[in-house]
């Protein structure tokens, strides 16, 4: 018996607005999670690695968490859509949490790395299956409505994180940077464990595991590629060049496996949806120039500028107020206009040209000014992030909504963890040549105050004497604000593709509705929403014109049915599924009995 079968069988779940509201909450929850422990460790950043003697490897603090969650989109997507969300979703939280307390025991640069890994297999998990769940139970016409809470979360994070972490930093141990995330993990896993009213079943589909394999050695490949070359080895050295070969070899496996496996980790059919190709895409690139400025704007504001750490952090507030403001007006826009394609447009041109004015930041910046350019990016950013999962989801199948999700975030999060690992890499080899310049101007030579790239923290550049502490704060300048030039190619870039962005019509019906697995509630339509009469009109539009009494004499009871073709490959959205409308009687059975949609 099929799974889809199997999920027929049972007793759908009805979707009313106290549903929707718990389920929503817990996946509030789980984000504030994930929100929050990215604003935390980002402010406390400098001082970790200086007091860990990791300095001049501190992009891996930022890298491998990225990157761990890069390896583990796809597969929390996939089985998510295989075998139901809630389980999975638990385990993500769970993998999050023991991973928090790990990094907050650990005694060196290295152990933190490994155990920051692990933290990112359970938070990958955290985003995926938020989104997928989100449109499981929120029509894409509706959705724009939920991204003013989700903002609201992610600047409320964004305000504690760099409090938190700055509060811990100076006040206890930066080690509560993460521990803090245990008791908020485990109140996030009691409300998805009850809260959490989502379907499971089983699946006869084998899993990709070779797949699985290629995919992460390609990805993890590439991250090293970007991450040793020209810093720990140079570009023509045998170790880059190997891993350049082993990057593209398994990426080439992996996509031929994927061309011949009857149920593949990342569908190769869903490049051909050239919505899809071109959200994909511009995700990557937003991933790519985001997260760059994101990870090292911190540290600038911590050495460049002599601010404290909680001060650091404030200072990121101006971004997320931006990002919150464009993402709450743009959502509800589009929810009631049903029109997005002018945002991503926008968005992608306004942090292009607040990256390009980043670059003109000096140690004398002040600090009205730090705060107006990185709220310009923000306002930029916040057009743009939501909206392109919103179009993803909207241009597939229900089938593959967390297969696309994933897929996509996957993209962008190959983006961030290049682009994160290019920007460090860029940043810490001028960051070492300025150091190593201004050390040499000094009285002393290089020596003096006992400094290097690798040990400094914002309070040992602080205790410097005058002359000194004046030749590192400029060094810090100079290493990063010219950095910023080249990543603005990358949003100028996404500019143009999204000029090529379709103008879709976005769904009324949620993805659990759409897939059999869930009816509305009386409150939210009634059962007929979402089923489809032979005019090819609304069900629930009819109820509202009439009654039903009048749906049910002039149309006859409405039967919704999917139909799916096996002819041995894989299922091709619009084209090997179909619904199945029940005409009125008097029509010719022959002819006009059923049609398919």
């Amino acid at each position: 018996m099929s799974s889809a079968t199997q999920t027929a069988e049972k007793a759908p779940i009805v979707l009313n607005k106290k549903t929707i509201a718990l389920i929503f909450s817990a996946l509030m929850a789980a984000m504030f999670l994930a929100t929050l422990d990215q604003t935390i460790v980002s402010t406390a950043m400098p001082t970790i690695v200086g007091e860990l003697d990791g300095v001049e490897h501190q992009a891996w603090l930022v890298t491998i968490y990225l990157l761990a969650m890069t390896i583990v989109m796809p597969l929390y997507g996939k089985f998510g859509d295989m075998w139901g969300r809630k389980v999975i979703f638990l385990v993500a939280i769970a993998i999050f949490v023991v991973g928090s307390f790990g990094s907050g025991m650990a005694q060196t640069f290295w152990e933190l790395i490994a155990w920051r890994g692990f933290q990112g297999l359970g938070g990958g998990g955290l985003m995926i299956l938020s989104q997928a769940i989100i449109a499981d139970i929120i029509p894409a016409s509706e959705r724009g409505k939920y991204m003013g809470p989700l903002g609201g979360l992610f600047a409320i994070s964004s305000v504690l994180g760099p409090v938190l972490g700055g509060f811990f930093t100076q006040h206890m141990d930066w080690r509560w940077c993460f521990w803090i995330n245990v008791p908020i993990g485990i109140i996030a896993f009691v409300i998805a464990l009850f809260a959490l009213k989502l379907p499971s079943h089983k699946s006869d589909k084998k899993v990709d595991v070779l797949g699985i394999i290629f995919m992460v050695a390609a990805t993890s490949q590439l991250i090293l590629v970007t991450s040793w070359g020209g810093h720990d080895y140079d570009w023509n050295s045998p170790t880059i060049i190997g891993l350049i070969i082993g990057t593209v070899v398994s990426a080439l496996i992996f996509v031929y496996i994927e061309t011949k496996v009857s149920n593949p980790i990342i569908p190769i059919f869903l490049f051909k949806n050239k919505t899809f190709v071109l959200s994909t895409v511009i995700g990557l690139l937003l991933g790519l120039g985001m997260f760059s400025a994101m990870a090292f704007l911190p540290t600038f504001m911590q050495m460049a500028s002599g601010t404290d750490v909680t001060g650091s952090g404030l200072l990121m507030l101006p971004m997320m107020a931006g990002v919150m403001l464009t993402s709450i007006v743009s959502g509800f826009i589009v929810s009631k206009t049903g029109k997005y394609k002018i945002y991503p447009l926008l968005g992608t041109l306004i942090a292009g040209i607040a990256l390009a004015w980043m670059t003109t930041l000096t140690a004398d910046t002040s600090m009205v000014l730090i705060g107006c350019m990185i709220f310009t990016m923000g306002f930029g950013l916040g057009l743009v992030m939501q909206i392109i999962v919103l179009v993803i989801q909207n241009s597939v199948a229900p089938e593959l909504v967390g297969t696309a999700t994933s897929t996509n975030n996957y993209f962008r999060e190959i983006g961030a963890s290049v682009g994160t690992a290019l920007f460090g890499s860029i940043f810490t080899s001028r960051l070492a040549d300025k150091v190593g310049e201004a050390m040499s101007q000094a009285p002393g030579g290089a020596a003096v105050g006992g400094a290097s790239t690798d040990s400094l923290t914002p309070e040992s550049v602080a205790s410097l004497p005058g002359p000194i502490h004046d030749l590192v704060v400029n060094a810090y300048a100079d290493a990063l604000a010219p950095s910023f030039w080249y990543m603005v190619p990358v949003f100028l870039v996404a500019f143009v593709l999204a000029w090529f962005l379709p103008q879709l019509k976005l769904s009324d019906v949620a993805g659990m509705v759409a897939r059999g697995e869930a009816v509305y509630g009386e409150d939210m339509g009634g059962p007929t929403r979402g089923v489809v009469n032979d005019s090819g009109e609304s069900a629930t539009a009819d109820t509202a014109a009439g009654s039903d009494e009048s749906v049910a004499g002039e149309r006859g009871p409405q039967r919704l049915s999917t139909v799916t073709v096996d002819d041995g490959y894989a299922p091709r959205p619009g084209l090997d599924t179909g619904t199945i409308h029940q005409v009125e009687p008097g029509a010719d059975p022959e002819k006009d009995q059923y049609r398919l949609r």
